[in-house]
């Protein structure tokens, strides 16, 4: 009987030794990208790389980036991925690899095509400050604009900012190389169009954030991103998903606007 016992621990310890962790992964209630789907790409080959097993189920969140960090600081969400900012960096763990190779911080102009005339002759920052902006009310970039005195309107609605665009009630809706032609795509409205002769460039980096209750998860992301950056596999995802839209893209004559950004320190 004790013998009978003994095995049934043991086989209990065997099975919960080997029981594979949950790893709870936000996702927004909006149209998905490329962009997203090169990160749900990306996070599943980097922890293989490390092989950390663990199984990822997606939880839908609002399409509000600080309330989902928010929710990973309480950890009722364990990863998320968006740009960086020091008070970001404080309500979780940042993974300190530049997702997007610094394209996040390369902003296209998307505009209505009948005020391409306003944007002919701009090529300074001060004369840019003589249009509005548009941008997400809790996205870094909002104070980035705002501390290079461009002005700039504040909306909580994702899909408002296109629509105020088009409507010709706002200039500009800045967005980076990375998304900008699928978001235009998604919109199917042809009074958008991308400026071809301007556009705006901060540096910045999008990371994976990871909450504070679980450090392990943190430790193999690094380590799995530091193995693909090594083994170039990195670079191969980046450029399926995403050299032929950069490609794409008619900035080849373009005029560059540089911007300061005091919300985020190069990773040493």
């Amino acid at each position: 009987m004790g013998k009978f016992i003994w095995l049934c621990l043991l086989c209990s310890w065997a099975s919960t030794s080997y029981a594979v962790s949950t790893l709870y992964v936000a996702k927004e209630q909006r149209a998905l990208y490329d962009r997203d789907l090169y990160l749900y790409e990306l996070l599943d080959k980097a922890l293989l790389a490390a092989q950390f097993e663990v199984k990822v189920e997606h939880i839908e969140v609002h399409p509000h980036q600080q309330r989902t960090l928010m929710a990973l600081s309480r950890g009722e969400v364990d990863l998320h991925w968006s740009m960086t900012s020091p008070e970001r960096e404080q309500l979780a763990i940042a993974i300190p690899v530049a997702l997007f190779k610094g394209f996040i911080g390369k902003r296209a102009l998307m505009i209505n095509r009948t005020h391409l005339a306003r944007f002919e002759k701009i090529e300074t920052k001060a004369q840019l400050a003589k249009l509005t902006a548009v941008q997400g009310h809790d996205w870094p970039d909002t104070k980035i604009l705002a501390f290079n005195d461009l002005p700039v309107r504040p909306m909580s609605k994702y899909q408002a900012m296109f629509a105020m665009v088009a409507r010709g009630k706002i200039d500009y809706f800045p967005r980076s190389f990375i998304e900008v032609a699928s978001e235009l795509a998604k919109q199917h409205n042809d009074d958008l169009v991308i400026l071809p002769n301007l556009y705006l460039q901060y540096p910045s980096a999008f990371y994976f954030f990871v909450s504070k209750e679980k450090p392990e998860v943190a430790t193999a992301l690094k380590k799995g991103l530091a193995l693909m950056q090594q083994n170039g596999e990195f670079d191969v995802l980046f450029e399926r998903y995403f050299l032929a839209k950069l490609n794409a893209l008619p900035m080849d004559n373009a005029r560059k606007i540089s911007l300061q950004n005091p919300y985020f320190e190069v990773p040493k």
